[in-house]
């Protein structure tokens, strides 16, 4: 490690190969926390190449636990974090409001490690009992739409980092892996980054990997649609700048998004959007998120028919209906 971090202190950069040697040696508790610290920091003064991030991904996947979901036509709604915007779970609710509205979701989760509550504290909160058992998980994605990997379960690699990443508190380049290393490898993905040149470097990933995708990104610094100021979205066919205007939604303050102090607050909130309980900010925010999801599922459909599918899964309480379903499956 100490050759690896010399260059790397030296502005060098590693190639795929180097990058997939190292990621695997730390997963073999070969490295001690400091030495895995200063490696991440590195990542935190300057941006992580495709060739590490190539690599990187190809040692995770090749340790990882198959789910046994790959027969599915999925899709993962995922943000990178790291955004420092503490926002309540608002992917995770878009995810249930895409199974209530007949889509087939795998999320792929884990505990927030830069923010209050991440998609497996939230999840954990309601009594869901991870697991990695193939039959729960298949009888999950055919009964309620949905199933949930939290990620410790599916990458036991990273149990390595985990204090580490607990430690530092920030974001490390694992928020740049966690969305391309679900186990099912999704062909359908929606995922939001924390700045553009994040976006630049997931577009051309999954340009290589291929399927449907939409990177978003709030231009003023969210890691998924706002509507706190304009949005950009790529896919495969464009690349775009919204106004939550043009949507017929009027702009948000960060207060509006919130997740409050805790785990629980954070709860409340995702219970209230399923129920339709919630303020009109966090529905809006959660129906625009589903929205873009749900058309890169579809990009035939228009956004507005997408915007008024998702709304209808919430008003409709088909979106509380599928995480019933799932709680009774995957609760304890």
């Amino acid at each position: 490690m100490k050759e690896i971090l010399y260059r790397l202190f030296d502005h060098q950069y590693l190639s795929k190969e180097e990058a997939k040697e190292v990621l695997t040696d730390i997963a073999a508790g070969k490295f001690n926390d400091s030495q895995i610290a200063a490696f991440v920091s590195v990542y935190l003064m300057r941006s992580i190449t495709l060739e590490e991030l190539s690599g990187f991904r190809e040692a995770l996947l090749e340790m990882c636990i198959p789910a046994g979901l790959s027969d599915y036509d999925v899709i993962d709604i995922v943000g990178t974090g790291g955004d420092n915007k503490n926002t309540f779970n608002i992917s995770t609710a878009s995810c249930f409001v895409l199974a209530g509205a007949g889509y087939k979701v795998v999320k792929h989760g884990n505990y927030g490690a830069t923010s209050i509550s991440g998609a497996s504290n939230v999840m954990e909160s309601h009594g869901v009992k991870f697991t990695a058992d193939r039959n729960v998980l298949l009888k999950s994605v055919e009964e309620s739409n949905i199933a949930f990997l939290h990620a410790p379960l599916f990458n036991p690699a990273l149990k390595n980092v985990a204090g580490v990443r607990r430690q530092l508190g920030v974001r490390t380049f694992f928020n740049v892996l966690g969305p391309l290393v679900n186990p099912v490898q999704p062909k359908n993905n929606m995922l939001g980054v924390f700045n553009l040149r994040m976006g630049r470097l997931y577009y051309y990933m999954y340009q290589q990997l291929g399927g449907n995708f939409s990177v978003v990104h709030s231009l003023d610094g969210y890691d998924e649609i706002s509507l706190t100021g304009e949005f950009k979205v790529i896919t495969p066919l464009e690349e775009r700048i919204y106004t939550p205007e043009q949507l017929g939604f009027s702009r948000l303050r960060e207060q509006d998004l919130s997740a409050g102090n805790s785990v629980e607050d954070a709860a409340v909130i995702f219970d209230n959007v399923l129920k339709d309980k919630a303020t009109e900010a966090q529905k809006k925010v959660v129906t625009v998120n589903s929205a873009f999801a749900i058309r890169t599922l579809s990009p035939g459909l228009s956004i507005e028919e997408c915007i008024d599918i998702a709304k209808t899964s919430i008003e409709r309480g088909n979106a509380l209906d599928a995480f019933k379903k799932f709680l009774k499956i995957n609760g304890v």
